[in-house]
């Protein structure tokens, strides 16, 4: 995919989203709604969903066994050279701001790189992002079913050595369990406006 092609794919990704986040977000009794950052009320259960995926140890674990607190949801690759570890570091700073306001939050990783990205590459990457960051893997089929639920994008451009690249969408994903998704967050977000949002958040649940 070139350069071109992948910058309007992406485009197309945040239209997208856009799109079915302002939909979702009708309702006039939405109780998150001092939170959002955009004109938008109510609840969607259009984002997010149920997932089976691998964690570090190699066991399958569900979306029920991983979200079990305020999470946050990243979808990468550990190959990436520069957007995804400045994202994830991101999010684990994120995480630190808001456990010293007393919010423990969860960062997750999921890789969209099956190939490459073994439970113990991912459990690596993630451990050494935040001690509690969760790194998560599967079959290209369980990766695929994950992607589809959280509507991102990601493409791995032609395998021809090992160190080709995916492109990807760069969303964060704010899940709270008796929510499900309830934000996302885009790249340019900085740590302390993510914490101060995702504080917001927890604090209405």
């Amino acid at each position: 995919m070139s350069r071109i092609a992948a910058i309007s794919a992406g485009v197309a990704v945040v239209a997208l989203l856009g799109g079915v986040y302002l939909a979702g977000f009708g309702g006039a009794s939405d109780q998150f709604a001092d939170c959002r950052t955009g004109a938008v009320a109510g609840g969607t259960t259009q984002i997010g969903g149920p997932f089976e995926l691998l964690n570090a140890q190699g066991e399958t674990v569900t979306d029920a066994d991983v979200i079990t607190g305020p999470s946050l949801i990243y979808f990468g690759y550990t190959f990436c050279p520069d957007v995804c570890p400045l994202d994830t570091y991101r999010n684990a700073e994120a995480v630190d701001l808001l456990e010293a306001q007393g919010h423990m939050v969860t960062p997750i990783f999921i890789s969209i790189d099956p190939t490459r990205d073994t439970p113990q590459v991912v459990g690596e990457f993630a451990a050494n992002l935040h001690d509690r960051m969760i790194g998560l893997t599967g079959s290209p089929e369980q990766v695929s079913a994950a992607s589809k639920a959280y509507r991102t994008y990601y493409k791995a451009h032609d395998a021809e050595d090992e160190f080709y690249l995916v492109d990807h969408s760069t969303f964060t994903y704010l899940v709270l369990p008796e929510h499900g998704f309830v934000e996302f967050f885009r790249r340019e977000v900085s740590p302390q406006e993510m914490a101060d949002r995702v504080a917001c958040f927890v604090d209405a649940a």
